[in-house]
């Protein structure tokens, strides 16, 4: 895990009054009620992204034929019903709140195919005495309609699919109020249509131990107020937060989604991720970048709509006087391959709007960072080009094919057809919340590195095929490549040596 920066919002004050702050609203909503979220209800969301924390799908109000029906009044009655009942069994919980055994380690261990309705109120309540909800190795099993909150499950670790099964599908469902993640992921899991809400580390951790997730589906999701335990305080550097987090994913379609109000990133792809589509999504108000594309592969981002993010994250860096472009859209180590089978050789970034954020699209690659050295904080693992780490070493390491395949690289990145629309009055700066970057440090460490001094820099700047171009920017851009000290206008950027964003049109002012 991790990048250059880390430590995401700090303030002590809860994450909703953070936000209202700097939106400029000052009432907060309770945060274990139906929300009346004030921020989010002065910008409603698109017609094409769902709003499912206020207005959840109501389940079956009768059993289906051949349902097991369970019942709220009796405590452990969902867990002692999947026990004897056989695998395939679709089981309805009656309206009211349902509770387990008030054991820590008490859970429903599903079967496989097992389906799990809601009848409307139905909620599954762990009382803040149950780590885990739903659980076991079961592939195939289906939540809908049911409302999962109030589970304690430790840090890194979830309360549904707790033990990151395949195939499980979950609909129009609340998973909230919780510790850890809301949701870990498993192998062709579709998460659809349901509020992922206020769970104190990850509304999602699309996470498998020991191997990747494969053909992972997240739509039509409200994904709000995530971290809510405020990780990066209490374990500073983790990298352990996000509305989302995706480790190791290979192929995945994010659509649909309102991601919004989450205390740091609001989604973040660190690791060994290939082949995403990021499409349609609205990304906005989250504490921290809206999206982090990190140590990753193959990506098309396109017709996000991107909105008054990194507001708290930019301006506490700002306000302590680095200099580094905190970015909106944070590309870091992460770039197209080629060899890497996917739906593009590129990370292709087009027809976004980004709107009153803090800063633009960060391109980064930290020069100490790759497989062996004591920099990479995504420790133990190596890139998808070489399978024995161990190789990643001296003398080897310092000509061809590992040179370039030990490192992560940010490379082939397209930005193009793109709106960078930013009002400082509105965010409330100076143009330097109006950067776009390129760069990376000067390469120091470990002392048998080949990478020292300027080689990445030059590199992810001029040769690694990362472009800009035929964007439209309203407001004080201006443009940071090779390292931190650079700040370029636009006729700079687009001049000699850097030649970039031909075809794309600038104005001082958002508005002009």
């Amino acid at each position: 895990m991790g990048m250059k920066w880390r430590n995401w919002a700090s303030s002590s004050a809860p994450l909703a009054v953070v936000l209202l702050a700097a939106t400029g609203c000052t009432s907060t909503p309770d945060t274990e009620a139906e929300p009346t979220d004030a921020s989010s209800a002065s910008r409603a969301p698109s017609a094409s992204v769902a709003r499912v924390c206020a207005k959840p799908a109501a389940g079956p109000a009768k059993a289906p034929a051949g349902a097991v029906t369970v019942d709220p009044g009796v405590v452990g009655d969902l867990a002692e019903k999947t026990k004897s009942s056989p695998p395939g069994t679709t089981f309805w919980l009656r309206p009211g709140k349902h509770r387990l055994e008030p054991d820590r380690y008490a859970q429903v261990i599903t079967k496989k195919g097992n389906r799990y309705l809601g009848a409307p109120g139905a909620v599954l309540d762990g009382g803040k005495k149950n780590n885990y909800a739903f659980s076991g190795t079961a592939p195939d099993v289906t939540i809908r309609y049911l409302t999962v909150q109030r589970f304690v499950a430790p840090p890194d670790e979830g309360v549904v699919n707790h033990d990151m099964a395949d195939g499980w599908v979950i609909e129009h469902a609340k998973i909230q109020y919780n510790s850890g993640g809301g949701l870990m992921g498993g192998a062709r899991q579709q998460v659809r249509a349901s509020c992922l809400r206020n769970n104190g580390q990850y509304g999602m951790n699309a996470y498998k131990t020991g191997d990747s997730i494969r053909d992972l589906v997240v739509e039509d999701n409200e994904i709000v107020g995530n971290n809510t335990d405020d990780w990066e305080r209490k374990k500073p550097g983790c990298g352990c937060t996000g509305g989302i987090k995706f480790w190791a994913v290979n192929g995945a379609e994010i659509r649909g989604n309102w991601v919004h109000d989450n205390r740091g990133a609001g989604l973040w792809a660190d690791n060994n991720n290939n082949d995403f589509l990021i499409e349609d999504n609205l990304l906005e108000a989250n504490a921290g970048a809206a999206l982090m594309y990190e140590t990753s592969y193959n990506a098309v981002i396109r017709k996000n709509t991107i909105r008054r993010n990194n507001w708290v994250e930019g301006r506490k860096y700002a306000e302590r006087g680095d200099n580094f472009p905190y970015a909106t859209i944070y590309v870091s180590e992460a770039g197209g391959e080629p060899r890497i089978r996917a739906r593009t050789d590129k990370i292709e970034i087009y027809r976004n709007v980004l709107e009153n954020n803090w800063n633009g699209i960060t391109l980064w690659e930290n020069a100490d960072r790759f497989c062996n050295s004591p920099a990479n904080t995504s420790t133990g693992y190596c890139t998808l080009l070489v399978k024995d780490t161990k190789r990643c070493a001296k003398p080897a390491i310092a000509t061809a094919p590992l040179y370039a395949d030990c490192r992560w690289k940010t490379q082939r990145v397209d930005i193009h057809d793109n709106q960078f629309l930013l009002d400082t009055s509105v965010v409330k700066c100076t143009d330097t919340c109006a950067r776009m970057a390129v760069l990376s440090n000067y390469g120091t460490y470990p002392d048998w590195s080949p990478y020292k001094g300027k080689r990445v820099a030059e590199a992810i700047t001029h040769k690694q095929h990362n472009r800009w171009h035929d964007n439209v920017y309203r407001g004080p851009w201006n443009f940071t490549p090779v390292d931190t000290d650079q700040k370029l206008d636009s006729g700079q950027w687009q001049g000699t040596p850097y030649r970039q964003d031909a075809g794309s049109t600038f104005a001082p002012r958002a508005g002009g």
